[in-house]
């Protein structure tokens, strides 16, 4: 998604991908799911040490961007890490930084902006809700002041990496208004349940908070901002999803136009079949329009423009309704050992199907989007 042009550029997405293809190969996915492990906490401190971690922060709390422009940096690795559906905590950390650092006053939170970014903490981002879609502006979770704080009730679920989190940002609602609270996941009260999942490393959790009692300074913003914010993370969030789902469908699609010129049938190359040609010439469009789309939010989220939101919607929409028919249509063109376990393709397909429902799925977004169109239409 970031336009690779400049030396400095090149050198960070050239260092990114050689690191992933070494590192973080589809065996080793295998390799962790066997083992019923997430991702390896050493490697991604080597990935701290990258600066992948501090793409969002400020230079004054230990981050910094190769561009000067986060968004893009992160979306680029995104896109780097579809090509393995690699493992890791990148995106619920950097969402979390963004909530952090984009506040009126980081400074209450440096000591765990700078854990983050060095990799030695984990966080998550607990938005979701037990039978809810997606709407992370009307939580149930309830934060209730008290003499030392605040108490936080309720139930968080689909937190992504939430058994591997020392702490997490929490939406709750306070006095009416909607605020975010840093919480602890080793603090008296808090009970973490693993959920089944259908990537073979993505691993998400159930959290209860039963009367939790946090420090005043675990409030994250204000009152008056914390709307925004929110918004800010949820566009990041979308956006780096929809980047690596455009890296999944260019190496499916990729391997799978090799596979039909190297496979013969009737002494020719299936690619060589009109019908078949017909079909990867639809896949191609759709795959470049799911690039296109999301370039142009990357490009409205780090510009922070008015249509961000609806940007990252329209990527959202597109990208996720349709990816899974794009990587479905190269499992069927891959035969019988495109539905094996032992063939990569499977490993694909799970990443995309998760990413369609997170964060709002299709249906959601198509409503976002038009009542977007339907508020600005009143306006004039």
């Amino acid at each position: 998604m970031t336009a690779v042009d400049s030396p400095e550029n090149i050198l960070f997405a050239s260092t990114a991908q050689a690191f992933l293809q070494q590192e973080a190969p589809l065996s080793k996915v295998r390799a962790l799911h066997a083992a019923g492990i997430s991702f390896d906490r050493q490697w991604w401190r080597r990935i701290a040490e990258l600066g992948w971690t501090g793409l969002l922060v400020p230079e004054e709390f230990g981050g910094g961007s190769v561009s000067g422009n986060g968004v893009a940096d992160l979306a680029m690795l995104a896109e780097r890490i579809g090509a393995t559906v690699a493992p890791g905590p990148l995106y619920p950390v950097s969402t979390v930084l963004a909530g952090l650092c984009g506040g009126p006053d980081p400074q209450p939170h440096a000591a765990t902006i700078g854990a983050l970014v060095s990799g030695d903490t984990v966080a998550s981002w607990a938005v979701y809700e037990p039978g809810r879609g997606w709407a992370p502006l009307e939580p149930s979770v309830t934060a209730t002041r008290t003499a030392a704080g605040y108490r936080i009730d309720g139930v968080k679920d689909r937190v992504e990496a939430g058994a591997d989190s020392e702490v997490l940002l929490v939406v709750a609602r306070c006095d009416g208004a909607v605020r975010q609270f840093l919480v602890p996941t080793n603090a008296p009260g808090v009970r973490i349940e693993p959920q089944q999942c259908i990537d073979l490393v993505k691993q998400y959790a159930r959290v209860q908070f039963d009367g939790v009692s946090v420090e005043p300074t675990a409030a994250v913003g204000g009152v008056d901002d914390t709307a925004a914010l929110i918004e800010r993370q949820s566009q990041i969030a979308q956006v780096l999803q929809c980047a690596e789902v455009v890296g999944v469908l260019d190496t499916v699609f990729g391997f799978t136009v090799d596979w039909a010129r190297d496979r013969h049938t009737f002494g020719r190359p299936l690619a060589s079949y009109q019908a078949l040609k017909h079909r990867f010439a639809d896949m191609k469009m759709w795959l470049e329009a799911c690039r296109a789309t999301t370039a142009a939010a990357v490009a409205d989220i780090a510009a922070r423009a008015p249509q961000a939101g609806r940007s990252a919607s329209v990527a959202k929409s597109y990208v996720g309704e349709m990816a899974t028919p794009i990587v479905q249509d190269c499992i069927q063109l891959h035969g019988g050992i495109g539905v094996t376990w032992e063939h990569d393709l499977h490993l694909y397909l799970r990443r995309v199907t998760l990413y369609r429902s997170m964060f709002g799925t299709p249906e959601e977004h198509n409503l976002r989007v038009y009542a977007d169109a339907e508020a600005g239409r009143s306006v004039r």
